[in-house]
């Protein structure tokens, strides 16, 4: 697959999760978090059971070779990560979760460094800060004294979890799952996510709303199943399969990017703060992609 071609699906991941913000917003107004999490998952699920059993006529038999890594990476990647994100978000504020998520291309570099032995570029490390950077100004709308009030709770501890166990999903596929196919993996560790998502939903209680609800809260968690779930999690891990880990990681950045121009679109204002941490976001991940080389000397710099 070009190169390219695999940047643009990574892209349409993170535009589906970010829309997934805003819609996301809207169904937990009536809808208990986890309960949500599980029908939309099973959605999902039912979908890319479907289609992996129509494309892979090998699949039953990589799912039962894969099973241990398909079962962590389940529990980790998809049931830990959307449902400690969810908690998170009930016990802290918006500002502190995305500043948090948007270290994931840091965290994700750190365990491939480690797991993969996979060095870190200088031209990575400059997009990773620049990006960084970009993240907090949209966040902050670009004052110091939102950033330096910042306090950590409970919700912010369940963060910083959830945002590991999405570095951990990406960087154990690619060292434990090279052979299976990015259909494969996603089908099978959302299969198992799923299973542990409905357990999970018992425990919050008030499992008849999801029996409920009114036709536009189907809608919207339709939409999050095949946009923000099957689609999502297969363009990136395609993503992950054709750029590895550390690289793909570095498009996280783009969540909050399409939080905004997505609210912007729902009749929310724009400002030039947040084109400014745009731009800035955009600049970052095009040098950690290597799409645009740094001068020489920094080149020469990480090969030595």
């Amino acid at each position: 697959m070009p190169k390219f071609l695999a940047i643009f699906l990574v892209i349409c991941s993170t535009f589906f999760w970010g829309a997934n913000f805003n819609v996301g917003k809207y169904v937990v107004n009536d809808f208990a978090p986890m309960i949500a999490t599980a029908l939309r998952f099973l959605i999902a699920s039912i979908l890319i059971f479907t289609i992996v059993m129509i494309k892979d006529r090998n699949f039953l038999q990589t799912f039962k070779n894969n099973f241990k890594m398909y079962f962590i990476l389940g529990i980790i990647g998809v049931a830990g990560f959307n449902g400690l994100f969810l908690f998170g978000v009930k016990y802290s504020s918006p500002i502190n979760c995305a500043l948090i998520m948007s270290t994931n291309p840091l965290v994700t570099n750190i365990f491939a460094y480690f797991i993969l032995k996979k060095k870190i570029f200088s031209y990575q490390k400059i997009g990773m800060l620049i990006s960084l950077v970009g993240v907090i100004i949209i966040l902050t709308q670009g004052s110091l004294h939102a950033l330096l009030n910042l306090n950590f709770a409970f919700g912010d501890i369940l963060i910083i979890i959830g945002n590991i166990c999405w570095a951990l999903y990406g960087v154990l596929s690619i060292r434990y799952l090279s052979k299976s196919s990015p259909l494969a993996t996603t089908a099978s560790t959302m299969i198992i996510g799923t299973i542990a998502l409905i357990v999970f939903s018992f425990f919050e209680g008030h499992v008849d709303q999801a029996f409920h609800q009114s036709s536009s809260i189907y809608l919207a968690i339709t939409f999050m199943a095949i946009c923000g779930a099957v689609l999502a999690y297969l363009f990136w891990n395609i993503g992950m399969a054709r750029l590895g880990a550390a690289q793909t990681s570095i498009f996280f950045n783009f969540v909050p990017v399409f939080t905004v121009l997505v609210s912007i679109f729902l009749g929310h204002p724009i400002y030039l703060i947040q084109i400014v941490g745009g731009v800035i976001i955009l600049c970052g991940v095009i040098i950690s992609s290597n799409v645009i080389q740094l001068p020489i000397k920094v080149k020469k710099y990480q090969r030595h």
